[in-house]
């Protein structure tokens, strides 16, 4: 017979530390800490396997479970020596969620089950304290109506739902009595407050609360296996990755009751700072209260200790003054728990007349800040090692650290008006305005201004450059908006339906009926895609004075395998990339010296060679564009010093370059001197259906060989007078688009003309400077193998890869994408994370074709997913030399790639 219950408590503890898979996380911990020796109220743990056979079997349980059960809760009576449903020595328990990993505050929990009118009697009797029995009653009925009768029945609340119900009749029966706090009700309002619950719940629900303690016990059971599948914790495991197949344990546990007067407590305490990683015990606490109570906010907890304290909880007596027997045993019991997990542990207890006992123990949630911190300390502590400690650090968890933030205390106390997708993490703060064209202007007086538009175009970048942040109310996580601005590391929330902007495009409106003018304050959480009215104050970034980050980063580089590089088009890019570690430019970007800053005068010249008549008059037009192209390489390759830079020649359809809307095109025939008639006629035959698949990329440089030579020259001569002043340079040309290796044939040539050229001219005897392509093409990828005939690099261009590779267009996804993640259609994002059962197979494919001709062929990574933790692991494993993302996300890379060397086999 499967066991599928094991109890923990005392001599008769079953189960273990390493059975998390099947106890779940809080289940393996509680029996863990019961052999400890901790005091632990006894109680048992069904398995995960009962949720997934529960699941499997249209929510029906194993046969076996109901005896199981009733022989582990006999066991839990004969080490308390009460009994469930006895009306004299009642046992109450109560019913707690635990999955393998944990999910706090994402499955529901009911606590004083067993409470009904036959047993009240004996509780009150048992403790001497009618106002304690009634108050864990009311408790009880408030819980279980919410969790069982209401949202694991399925119950959508017509208007209210039964807990804001039963929570006005509590406020209503206080604001008579003028009472402020719960504590204050007497046991007699207490009990009638019961039979009026009683009452409501029936007229609302159709059905009178259970006075049957294993109807209760099975009710709070169902509903917790239930609450897996609800909303919030499916979408929490969404994005946590975890997998809905693991399912949930339930524990089920003997109570003891922190609210049956002044000689008890409840509380949540950490074994170090959470948010700062300090040595410290940390905490909070209520008298005469249950858990519930803590973490509900409805009462001001109290500190732990002196580190404990706050600007809300300085007035307030810690436990340790009022509690020290109980406080010196809970310190002890800290030391206990760090040295047998070795890790910050978020613990549970209660207090009970004094004695203490532990609830729970889990490794607790840390700022990225805290968990730098606790590594590095640790190991000086030798509780763990350096592999542990680079580990124990999650990549993503640098984020804060290296990104400004909304200041968190402030955040705390403000209400958010409006809430999009977090596509560039960090904090902004700005007045709004309205297009691009004003971003500039404002900023050049000294204005800090937030970019708000429907959606953002190449012809916004100057302005998205100078805003501290970009809000738009279309788009999705990549959309141009979010590429641009993550590669620059910017605050940006996309796609923030709660905002409609005015028909004259200087205001929006959310939906709560806020309205925000051109000129008002608002305030970004890139990192969690809220939006908030005024200046809020922001929490710089500064990672490189954190000591710990910079021996985390230092130990994390001596362990990876992958190098790490950035996207960067500009010196200032390049510049902070090497800040943040990276080992070269794995993507420098032609097209992006036409916008933005200094731009001008490059554009005009590209414009004018995309207008020329001929090849004559275009070769002139690109003479002319020629030294402003050269000086712009020739400035990154000096900032690099020596570092791979690897240039991607020009790659957008070139209609991107010119304006669309009559008054612009007039004013650049003007500026060109041709007639307007002349360019309009230019213009529209340049137009395209599908510019995507369109004539871009190595399609220009074959059509206009000239572009080609231009750019190559360009690359190579100031290469090659950096050379001679004694520099160091490692230039790379990378051609994009490719889908033939016909077509590099025909590149290659040009580079191999111009290369031998521009060597003679210089009487340089070595140009160092390799050839290579983007491999964004599933035909690339698939022909790899003649490709690399010619190619010494590849890099995988993953953004458009996996656009054709899906046929998405990763502009539009956000019409359908929602629904396909939340109906598990697709895992998750592929933009986001490399798809690896499709894009991946195609990576890997290329990556062995490639390299069976060319068997030292270099091979990187340049899109998104460069760096997204999961997606440089998946780098690691298939053999590639290199990853590239944007400069801020350089770090994350670097981590990650140690953890993909750690965790290899």
């Amino acid at each position: 017979m499967t066991k599928y219950v094991y109890a923990f408590g005392g001599d008769l503890t079953e189960g273990s530390a390493e059975m998390r898979d099947l106890l779940g996380g809080k289940g393996a911990n509680l029996a863990d800490m019961a052999r400890l020796g901790i005091p632990v109220p006894p109680g048992f743990t069904i398995t995960t396997e009962v949720c997934t056979h529960y699941y499997a079997h249209g929510r029906r349980y194993p046969a076996e479970l109901e005896s199981q059960v009733r022989e582990a809760l006999a066991k839990v009576e004969g080490l308390t020596g009460r009994r469930f449903g006895d009306s004299e020595v009642p046992l109450l328990v109560s019913i707690r969620s635990g999955a393998r990993r944990s999910m706090p505050g994402m499955m529901e929990t009911v606590l004083n089950v067993g409470l009904t009118s036959a047993t009240l009697p004996g509780l009150v009797e048992q403790t001497g304290n009618p106002r304690f029995a009634y108050d864990a009653y009311r408790r009880l009925v408030m819980m279980y109506s919410d969790v069982v009768m209401e949202k694991a029945a399925g119950i959508e609340p017509k208007g209210k739902g039964i807990r804001k119900l039963l929570d006005e009749q509590l406020d209503g029966v206080k604001r008579k009595r003028g009472y402020t706090a719960d504590t204050e009700l007497t046991a007699d309002e207490l009990k009638s407050l019961v039979g009026a619950f009683k009452t409501t719940i029936h007229t609302t629900l159709g059905q009178p609360f259970p006075d049957d303690p294993w109807d209760q016990l099975w009710g709070a059971i169902g509903a917790v296996f239930a609450s897996w599948t609800g909303k919030r914790s499916v979408e929490y495991r969404r994005i946590e990755r975890i997998p809905d197949a693991w399912g949930t344990a339930v524990n089920v546990q003997a109570m003891v009751f922190g609210n049956m007067g002044e000689d008890c407590a409840t509380g949540v305490a950490f074994t170090r700072n959470p948010s700062t990683g300090e040595n410290a015990f940390y905490g909070e606490y209520l008298v005469n209260a249950q858990g519930e109570d803590v973490v509900a906010g409805i009462r001001t907890p109290a500190p732990l200790n002196e580190h404990s304290r706050n600007d809300q909880s300085r007035h307030l007596a810690t436990i340790e003054e009022r509690m020290p027997s109980a406080y010196r045993e809970l310190v002890a019991i800290r030391a206990t728990l760090e040295r047998r997990y070795r890790d910050m542990q978020d613990i549970e207890f209660t207090i009970e007349r004094g004695k203490l006992y532990m609830l729970q123990c889990r490794a607790g949630k840390r700022t990225g800040g805290a968990a730098a911190r606790m590594a590095m300390e640790m190991l000086d502590e030798q509780l763990i090692d350096s592999r542990t400690a680079i580990l124990r650090v999650a990549p993503l968890q640098l984020v804060e650290l290296l990104l400004p933030m909304l200041d968190p205390k402030s955040e705390a106390k403000a209400k958010p008006i409006a809430k999009g997708l977090p596509a560039g993490p960090g904090g902004a703060v700005g007045r709004a305005v309205f297009t691009a064209e004003e971003a500039v202007d404002w900023a050049a007086r000294g204005e800090k201004v937030i970019l708000v538009r429907e959606e953002t175009s190449p012809e916004d970048v100057d302005g998205m450059h100078k805003a501290q942040a970009v809000l738009t109310s279309k788009g999705g996580m990549t959309s141009h908006a979010a590429l641009v601005a993550r590669g620059w590391g910017k605050c940006c929330i996309v796609g923030c339906s709660d905002i409609e902007i005015a028909r004259n495009g200087k205001a929006f409106r959310t939906h709560e009926g806020d309205v925000i003018k051109e000129g008002d304050w608002i305030s970004l959480n890139g990192t969690s895609g809220r939006v908030y009215t005024g200046q809020m104050p922001l929490v710089p970034a500064a990672p490189e004075a954190n000591p710990f980050y910079v021996r985390l980063m230092k130990l994390a580089d001596g362990f990876r395998k992958l190098n790490v590089r950035a996207n960067a088009d500009t010196p200032k890019d390049a510049a902070q990339a090497v800040k943040f570690g990276a080992e070269g430019i794995g993507l420098f970007r032609t097209e992006h010296m036409f916008y933005g800053e200094g731009s001008e005068e490059p554009l005009f010249l590209l414009r004018k060679m995309i207008m020329s008549q001929g090849e004559v008059e275009r070769r002139k037009a690109l003479d002319e564009l020629f030294p402003h192209v050269k000086a712009d390489v020739k400035a990154t390759l000096d900032v690099m010093d020596g570092r791979p830079v690897t240039i991607r020649l020009l790659d957008p359809p070139l209609h991107e370059f010119v304006p669309h809307d009559r008054e612009k095109l007039a004013h650049l025939a003007d500026e060109l001197g041709v007639k307007p008639g002349a360019l309009r006629k230019r213009v529209e035959a340049l137009r395209e259906n599908n510019p995507m698949l369109g004539h871009r990329g190595v399609r220009l440089g074959i059509t206009y060989p000239e572009i080609t030579e231009m750019q190559i020259r360009a690359i190579l001569e100031a290469a090659a007078e950096l050379l001679r002043s004694g520099k160091k340079v490692q230039p790379e040309v990378m051609i994009p688009i490719t889908s033939t290796a016909t077509e590099l044939a025909h590149q290659k040539a040009i580079f191999d003309r111009i290369r031998d050229e521009v060597r003679s001219r210089l009487g340089l005897s070595e140009l160092p400077c390799l050839f290579g392509t983007m491999i964004e093409i599933p035909r690339a990828a698939l022909r790899a193998g003649d490709i690399a005939a010619d190619a010494e690099f590849f890099s995988f261009g993953t953004n458009d890869l996996t656009q054709m590779t899906f046929g998405f267009s990763r502009d539009d996804i956000g019409g359908f994408l929602p629904d396909y993640l939340r109906g598990g259609i697709l895992p998750v994002d592929p933009f986001q994370t490399i798809d690896q059962d499709g894009v991946g197979e195609l990576i890997a494919l290329g990556i062995a074709r490639g390299r069976a001709t060319r068997a030292d062929l270099k091979v990187g990574i340049c899109g998104e997913h460069g760096g997204e933790p999961e997606s440089v692991m998946f780098c690691h494993g298939v053999g590639m030399d290199y990853v590239s993302c944007s400069p801020f996300r350089v770090p994350i890379a670097r981590l990650a790639a140690a953890h993909a060397a750690l965790q290899e086999g």
